[in-house]
């Protein structure tokens, strides 16, 4: 009996061996599906980045343009004052 408690623990460690490789294949579906797909929020963040960027760059567009004039205010014209 007391070898039978002395040799438990090493049953038991090949145990959660044989788990973690039993449910690899599982982890790795999981993990390459997960890659694969995007949520609803993701999806939501991405827009919001997008939208953003898109905002930030027509503000920097406006500030460009309203630099761009000479000293009676007028636009420049693509190839400059003439």
């Amino acid at each position: 009996m007391r070898i039978l408690l002395l040799l438990l623990p090493i049953a038991l460690t090949g145990c959660s061996v044989a788990r973690a490789v039993i449910t690899a294949p599982i982890k790795a579906g999981e993990a390459i599906y997960d890659a694969a797909t995007e949520s609803q929020e993701e999806a939501d963040i991405k827009r919001g980045r997008a939208a953003r960027k898109a905002e930030e760059k027509a503000a920097r567009d406006a500030r460009k343009a309203e630099k761009a004039r000479d000293a009676e205010g007028r636009p420049y014209r693509v190839g400059g004052p003439r």
